[in-house]
């Protein structure tokens, strides 16, 4: 195992953990000055533990998850339905770090509460433990906070880490991650995704703390696919032809589909972008000829008036994503030109649909899988889409066999969330069901 430092190195490293969230908290509040995102994280802080303390009443019995954004929520969300359901008579608490997780999931009705958290400072971390006193606490995949660890931890408090994965690189194997490798001794079962995450964190942890249950999000697209319900508004739109549904996108991915429109003229585009904001709506609407937003197809058919001639709708909402690609006969998933990589690829191969992405994809696991089992594709230039598109379009058994391949990839990986449930109830669940405390043997 690589060296674990002595408490008072620890403490000294600590000091420097204070001194880096001082400086984020201020940069945070000089960035509220002109951006709105900073401004809702001040603001959902503000009293913060007091209202904490005036929601929850004493003595309740909680299981606590967080979250950092809507991402890890989508991961944990099939784990806190399993919970609801297995211990009724326990309150939820989801907790999120950023705004963009919390704004959107704000009034998501299968938790008791949703809130913020405090900043990690030891004091807020001792305050926040104490109000909430949960049972269990979950963190999800990438979210380390080493006070309210260690309150966790002295507490005897049961905490886990879920969906979590380890590369060679990360900072836990590099001379300088003491303090994060303290942080992921606090954990009493950490789940992670692949056999790559095992085997690096057996050389910072006892091999009995870690356990491969892949990751849950498998499990989150299987059960909304499951229950899919129509959006008849798009089936009019499609009207049984060809359609490409490009998810997430960002201006880069929107200037290529342009590209691509303009070399095929027998498919239709249906783009839900990333960010809907009354400037990247003009973006893309200038982009096209021939396009529409959602509330104004609508508004057309409202009328009576849902004969058209556009190729591309431009979803200008957000919630649709995941029933959307339902209907793509090949799915487009942006985010493939950024620093921070594509998004979700599994609600759309699903759906038994090719995926195709742009380049920066590879500190993905599953769409590294997808490419590799034929499921997905990726693509570098405006060429490379054009020609790999056009392919698929007219080889119907190549169309097939992809969108086959991407339904069973994403059928063969589901069952993390049984697993971590699983586990739960063979550790823990006896002390919940009584309403105790226990950490496992």
């Amino acid at each position: 195992m690589l060296l674990l430092l002595p408490k008072p190195v620890i403490g000294v490293i600590v000091i420097f953990y204070h001194i880096f969230l001082g400086i984020y908290k201020m940069a945070i509040v000089i960035a509220s000055l002109f951006n709105e995102k900073a401004r809702l994280w001040l603001k959902g802080r503000k009293n913060l533990l007091v209202t904490l303390a005036r929601t929850i009443p004493p003595d309740t019995p909680v299981i606590w998850m967080h979250c950092a954004s809507l991402g890890e929520f989508e991961q944990g969300r099939p784990i806190l339905e399993q919970l609801k359901q297995k211990f009724p008579h326990y309150k939820l608490l989801l907790t999120f770090f950023s705004p963009s997780g919390y704004e959107i999931r704000k009034n998501y009705p299968g938790v008791d509460w949703v809130f913020y958290l405090p900043l990690d400072t030891p004091s807020n971390a001792r305050q926040f433990v104490n109000i909430v006193n949960p049972v269990l606490a979950i963190f999800v995949k990438y979210e380390y906070w080493y006070h309210y660890l260690a309150c966790l931890h002295k507490r005897k408090i049961p905490t886990i880490l879920v969906s979590a994965i380890f590369r060679k690189n990360a900072v836990f194997f590099q001379w300088y991650g003491a303090l994060h490798r303290r942080m992921i001794g606090f954990f009493n079962q950490v789940f992670v995704q692949n056999q790559e995450s095992v085997e690096q964190l057996k050389t910072i942890l006892p091999a009995f703390k870690i356990t491969r249950a892949g990751d849950t999000r498998f499990d989150r697209v299987t059960v909304i696919a499951q229950n899919f319900t129509p959006v008849p508004a798009i089936e009019r739109f499609i009207a049984g032809r060809k359609t490409l549904v490009a998810g997430s996108t960002w201006p880069e991915d929107e200037t290529n589909l342009k590209t691509l429109i303009n070399q095929i003229d027998n498919i239709l585009l249906i783009i839900a972008p990333h960010e809907i904001t009354d400037n990247h709506l003009k973006f893309i609407k200038s982009l096209f000829n021939s396009c529409l937003l959602y509330s104004e197809w609508l508004q057309l058919n409202e009328a009576g008036l849902d004969e058209t001639l556009s190729q591309v709708l431009i979803i200008d909402n957000i919630g649709m994503l995941s029933r959307l690609y339902h209907y793509g006969t090949i799915s487009y998933i942006g985010g493939g030109f950024n620093k921070s990589g594509i998004h979700n690829t599994l609600e759309a191969a699903v759906y038994g649909h090719p995926v195709i992405f742009g380049p920066n994809y590879q500190k993905f696991a599953e769409a590294v899988m997808l490419i590799k089992r034929k499921g997905g594709l990726s693509y570098s230039t405006n060429n490379e889409l054009i020609e790999k598109i056009a392919n698929l379009f007219s080889n119907e058994q190549l169309l097939k066999n992809y969108g086959e391949n991407a339904e069973r990839f994403v059928t063969e990986n589901t069952g993390a969330t049984g697993i971590i449930l699983e586990w739960i109830s063979n550790n823990i669940a006896e002390a919940l069901s009584n309403g105790e405390k226990a950490l496992p043997d």
